[in-house]
């Protein structure tokens, strides 16, 4: 064996022993759920019953590296996805330090900087799925996201970049960045401001305001949002408000107000939707109610339609 073989083996089995095996932990996680709902038109007609379940499982791992550095990776597997993506509903890897923050790579499912602030006010108007959320970006796979060290007590810096996928199904990059403030005891404040690339024809520029107090048993909250696009008539506005008050470390209930505009339009028909809840948790079991009413549905003006749910929930 000559020399340069010599060293090139020498060098390899020196790599292969210094190269330790990254111990870490796992977690395993998930929930169950099942909920029944009816629906009832303006007319009093039914628009329908339904069951629903939803289960999933998320394994999430880490730990720390020699340079003090710290790996977290996780995975989600949901029956309800039905994307395309597999059981899949999110996987992420996320390095991160002390020194440089945290950067995160969702493989699929991903919240951008944005998106993190969409269920500020609870979505106590949520039913069999649906919900009139804030607005926020709907790009969420191939994503990068960055959290910034913490310079300002209280002060948290976000920014998330999505790539260009297919020129079929995405017009172009889009970036994403949002600051929140938590440095008095039970506000949070924040803004939010970012592009919605999920369109194959144009960018949506997306800006998000929120609050929310707390003080002992109540919360407050409240959103605003709107979404401009090159089309003036997909342009939307979107508030809401909420309360929260907690009876008892089982029992709590909420009132919420969610209310969308359409600026680009002659409609002055807002859709606005109502809801109550109530919940009583025991251990990983949460029994749920909620009566929702939605006025103007579709920005039809006069279009009503009353649901009421019924959900049996539990985490492992």
């Amino acid at each position: 064996m000559n020399n340069l073989k010599k060293i090139g083996l020498t060098a390899l089995a020196a790599s292969l022993v210094s190269t330790s095996v990254f111990a870490g932990e796992l977690a395993v996680s998930g929930s169950a759920s099942i909920k029944a709902a009816h629906v009832t038109t303006a007319t009093g007609a039914n628009a329908g019953k339904s069951f629903s379940m939803g289960n999933s499982v998320t394994f999430t791992g880490g730990g720390e590296l020699d340079n003090g550095m710290t790996v977290a990776v996780s995975f989600e597997l949901d029956q309800a996805v039905a994307d395309g993506d597999g059981p899949f509903d999110s996987h992420s890897v996320t390095v991160s330090s002390d020194a440089m923050g945290s950067l995160t790579f969702a493989g699929h499912g991903g919240d951008s900087a944005q998106s993190q602030v969409k269920d500020m006010t609870g979505k106590i108007w949520d039913y069999q799925g649906t919900s009139q959320g804030a607005l926020s970006s709907s790009a969420t796979n191939n994503m990068m996201l960055y959290t910034a060290p913490t310079f300002v007590d209280g002060v948290s810096v976000k920014a998330s970049y999505v790539p260009k996928g297919a020129a079929a199904t995405q017009f172009g990059s889009a970036v994403d960045w949002a600051v929140q403030y938590t440095g008095v005891e039970g506000l949070t404040v924040g803004y939010a401001s970012g592009e919605d690339n999920a369109a194959a024809t144009t960018l949506a520029d997306i800006d998000t305001m929120y609050a929310k107090y707390a003080y002992g048993p109540v919360t407050l909250a409240y959103t605003a949002s709107e979404r401009d696009e090159a089309t003036a008539a997909n342009d939307r506005d979107h508030t809401a408000y909420s309360v929260a008050y907690t009876v008892s470390d089982n029992i709590s209930v909420s009132y919420g107000v969610s209310e969308q505009a359409t600026p680009g339009t002659t409609s002055d028909a807002d859709e606005e939707v109502t809801g109550v809840t109530a919940s009583y948790t025991s251990g990983g079991m949460t029994l749920s109610g909620a009566m929702i009413d939605i006025d103007n549905q579709g920005f039809v003006s006069g279009t009503k339609e009353e649901a009421w749910e019924l959900g049996l929930s539990f985490a492992f």
